[in-house]
């Protein structure tokens, strides 16, 4: 299981380094976010409730956006989790004349109804953490079930390592309609399919800590051997009933990050928490319906703002209110970035969201990578910046094991290193990149929907990938390929372009010779190849589907020659990742944290 662990100081700013992104996978960051009238502009911001931390935190990054684009946002949220009190909450922004409505709904259904109505009045609706059964502008939230799943999984690793084989598993939630944290649960009980413990009838606790409290002392009563917590309240309550029972053999886990949570996790009576960015949704909220507002077509673009893993091991024992300090550069820093290669739109993105940071922190960064994907050059990048005088390296590696030595000198010279998209095969202070298999999963779902819509239920598939040795791209492939499992389609051996727009393009038109039913691209070169093959073949049953964003791919997707693509966040990439450089410059270990920085599907 790949662990994954929240990078404190790199989140604690991570609003503000998006404010740089340039090529991110929301829609809105492909747009000027400037209203007709900004200073006339009005936005609603209307969440669960006013208390929680998280709630508290996403108004944060949604009055920090409104700050910079000169908006205003008022958090119009009620106290407490009431559906007839976040009604009334949309009817009084539609009656006061606000432009757009920033929400998180409850539940899917209950809302819906008043939210079609502000719709209809004019008003763009974008959704945070939680959407309803109403098209919106942009979404921007959480992979709630692919992160319940984390959730499980640290549970079952923590049972494996105390011994544990076999009990019951107690589910605080906040209530049967709330779709983030029903999805949460979901992935949660998915985690335990086929195991010997028994998952109890779920309880709820209307996202108040007291009474999931006192749920969670019911569960302790009954020698429950862990509890899982949907939300805040939910995990603050389960943290707090095994802290009173004084036992450390109930595996507590949950979601969120409070002062209180990040305390109980500190203090051993939660095994971890799932932290999302809220401050994230925020931020990413109000610039899309500032764009909305101003007549851009976000075409409902849904954003995952990520999520990771907070456990005791990497706090270790600080304070949660000291973790969140921001990273300051005593010195003007030379630090290195080597990716891949310097053409791929991707990549330049990724070097426009670390010069942002560098800006910002005062410290240097130089992009020294190479014009192609080459390993022989790349090394010799690697070499370069030992030679140079570098303090730290951020690299996106060709392969796992090329450039390893290359870069273990480095680290012997004294040199940080940090990755960004694919790690090499050694240990690194930080890694931002994109959860790739899962992204391929999702790659190959969207292409088996088109192909089921358009009636077709068999035939051949072709695959374009880098090579054989890059590792976010062999994820990439490895997911696509899992989503089509026990289907009657036949995947192809896969054809290399090493990332070669014109050769991909070559390999693809061989796949369309042979009549194949679909595509598959494994980076920005093999999705252009693709869709150009598509294009000029001229065909529009070919579904292709590939990875990454640039002018070209979203274009082709506009014609009508790609389905998709799966749209990373570079810039954040190498914001957060120059980030991560500075605060291990400065003696703060991030201790190989894997931050997942998210992917969305762009149609």
């Amino acid at each position: 299981m790949k662990k994954k662990v929240l990078s404190i100081l790199c989140c604690a700013s991570m609003v503000a380094s998006l404010a740089a992104c340039g090529s991110s996978s929301s829609a809105t960051t492909e747009t000027s976010t400037t209203a007709a009238d900004a200073s006339a502009t009005k936005i609603a911001l209307i969440t669960m409730d006013s208390i929680d931390q998280h709630w508290i935190s996403l108004n944060d990054g949604a009055q920090e956006a409104a700050a910079e684009l000169g908006v205003e946002v008022t958090f119009m949220s009620p106290n407490t989790k009431d559906d007839a009190q976040q009604i009334e909450s949309v009817n009084n922004a539609v009656a006061g004349g606000y432009q757009a409505i920033i929400v998180a709904a409850n539940g899917p259904d209950a809302i819906s109804s008043s939210l079609k109505e502000a719709q209809e009045a004019g008003l763009k609706i974008v959704y945070v953490d939680s959407p309803a059964n109403v098209d919106a502008e942009a979404t921007f939230s959480t992979d709630n079930k692919a992160a319940g799943t984390i959730a499980g999984e640290q549970m079952l690793a923590a049972f494996a390592e105390a011994g544990v084989t076999g009990g019951s598993i107690g589910i605080i939630n906040v209530n049967a309609a709330t779709d983030s944290c029903v999805m949460r649960e979901e992935g949660f009980r998915e985690a335990f399919a086929g195991s010997s413990f028994e998952i109890l009838e779920t309880q709820y606790g209307e996202g108040d800590a007291a009474k999931s409290q006192s749920i969670a002392e019911n569960y302790v009563t009954q020698g429950v051997v862990g509890i899982f917590g949907a939300n805040e309240g939910s995990t603050t309550g389960a943290g707090n009933a095994i802290k009173a029972a004084g036992t450390s053999d109930i595996v507590g886990v949950g979601f969120d990050t409070s002062d209180a949570i990040l305390n109980l996790v500190t203090d051993g009576y939660l095994l971890c928490t799932m932290a999302q960015n809220p401050s994230v949704m925020g931020y990413e909220g109000v610039k899309a319906a500032v764009a909305a507002i101003g007549g851009e077509s976000l075409g409902g673009a849904v954003t995952d703002t990520g999520v990771s893993v907070v456990d005791a091991a990497y706090l270790g024992g600080s304070s949660a209110s000291a973790s969140a300090d921001a990273v300051v550069a005593s010195q003007a820093w030379k630090i290195a970035l080597i990716t891949m290669d310097s053409i791929d739109q991707h990549w330049v993105s990724l070097n426009e969201g670390a010069q942002a940071k560098a800006s910002e922190l005062g410290v240097e960064v130089s992009f020294m990578s190479p014009n192609t994907k080459d390993d022989a050059q790349q090394i010799e990048s690697v070499n370069n910046a030992v030679a140079g005088g570098y303090n730290a390296i951020m690299v996106a590696a060709n392969g796992p094991d090329a450039i390893s030595s290359a870069l273990k000198e480095a680290q012997d010279a004294g040199i940080t290193i940090v990755y960004v998209d694919s790690p090499a095969n050694l240990d690194a202070e930080a890694t931002f990149s994109t959860d790739n298999k899962a992204a391929g999963v999702t790659a190959g779902e969207e292409m088996l929907a088109a192909l089921t819509a358009a009636g077709t239920t068999s035939g051949n598939i072709g695959i374009i990938n880098v090579n054989a040795a890059t590792d976010s791209c062999v994820m990439r492939e490895e997911g696509f390929r899992q989503a089509f499992e026990g289907t009657d389609f036949t995947i192809l051996e896969t054809q290399y372009g090493e990332g070669d727009a014109a050769k991909s393009q070559s390999i693809a038109e061989n796949y369309v010779t042979q009549g194949v039913v679909g595509i598959f691209g494994a980076n920005e070169g093999s999705t252009t190849g693709a869709g150009n093959a598509i294009k000029a073949a001229g065909d529009s049953s070919i579904i292709g589907v590939g990875f990454d964003q640039s002018d070209a791919i979203l274009n082709l997707i506009a014609d009508g020659y790609l389905l998709c693509t799966m749209a990373q966040n570079p810039a954040v990439m190498g914001s957060m990742g120059v980030e991560a450089c500075v605060a291990a410059l400065e003696g703060a270990s991030a201790g190989g944290a894997v931050t997942d920085t998210g992917v969305s599907v762009l149609k």
